[in-house]
């Protein structure tokens, strides 16, 4: 007669499939790029009296949190 023996292991976690490993990283650096780009050069078209180079400076520091905070889980 066979005993069976309960074994307490633990299960893997499913492993990702190939778009998400290889294709969303991928499109994410397409997105987060071109938010960048489009944003700074976005900020330069009407340049306000006054700002100088604030204007852009800000305006690139922004998308690029912005692609940070939406595109960096990925």
């Amino acid at each position: 007669e066979r005993v069976m023996v309960e074994m307490d292991v633990e299960p893997r976690p499913p492993q990702p499939r190939w778009h998400e490993r290889y294709l969303q990283p991928c499109v994410a650096e397409l997105l987060g790029s071109a938010l960048f780009v489009f944003f700074g050069c976005l900020s330069v078209v009407e340049d306000t009296e006054g700002m100088g180079r604030l204007q852009p400076a800000l305006a690139h520091g922004l998308a690029l949190v912005l692609a940070i905070a939406v595109l960096g889980h990925i």
